[in-house]
């Protein structure tokens, strides 16, 4: 079972986020990662195994930002490797999900031509969403979008390029407590 964490803070939330992932390691996993928004641009950092590995990136890597989603991935779709670790990104649409996307190949089919990187069902969540940005929705219409074509049992958070202040939490069948 994966864990999932979204803030939006006031000081650096990359340290907090990996803060709130370790009270989840009894959860079992297998990679983590972490996304935050710095100036209004997404970046990432991911790794392979316990969260000491992840930790030790952020040292030699840091991650700054003030909002920030995490996760703890225990792997389902795809080998444990970093192109398969959480946050998945595309574009401008970073994202965490906890839970299966059961139409996921289905949807991949229609975002033919995209550049899948991993082996997951949680990227085509990013790849729709950007998809719908891309036709002019905001990240919200985009992400009510994108949930309204899942299937599945899910919690996913989605952080976006440009939004410092928007985080957007979803359910359907999975547990969530904002």
């Amino acid at each position: 079972m994966c864990g999932i964490v979204g803030i939006l803070g006031k000081h650096e939330v990359a340290p907090l986020i990996l803060e709130a992932l370790k009270r989840l390691e009894y959860r079992g996993y297998d990679s983590a990662g972490i996304a935050t928004l710095q100036n209004g641009h997404l970046d990432r950092r991911r790794a392979v195994g316990k969260l000491i590995n992840l930790s030790d990136r952020l040292v030699h890597e840091p991650l700054p930002g003030k909002a920030g989603i995490g996760h703890t991935r225990w792997a389902t779709h795809g080998p444990p490797s970093e192109a398969n670790a959480h946050p998945h990104q595309n574009g401008p649409v970073a994202v965490v999900h906890n839970g299966i996307i059961e139409n996921y190949r289905e949807l991949r089919a229609e975002l033919a031509g995209s550049n899948f990187e991993s082996e997951t069902d949680t990227e085509t969540v990013a790849h729709l969403c950007a998809r719908f940005m891309a036709g002019g929705m905001t990240p919200r219409e985009a992400a009510k979008a994108t949930i309204a074509r899942l299937e599945g049992a899910f919690a996913l958070c989605f952080l976006f390029d440009g939004h410092d202040d928007l985080l957007v939490a979803a359910r359907r069948g999975s547990p969530l407590a904002i």
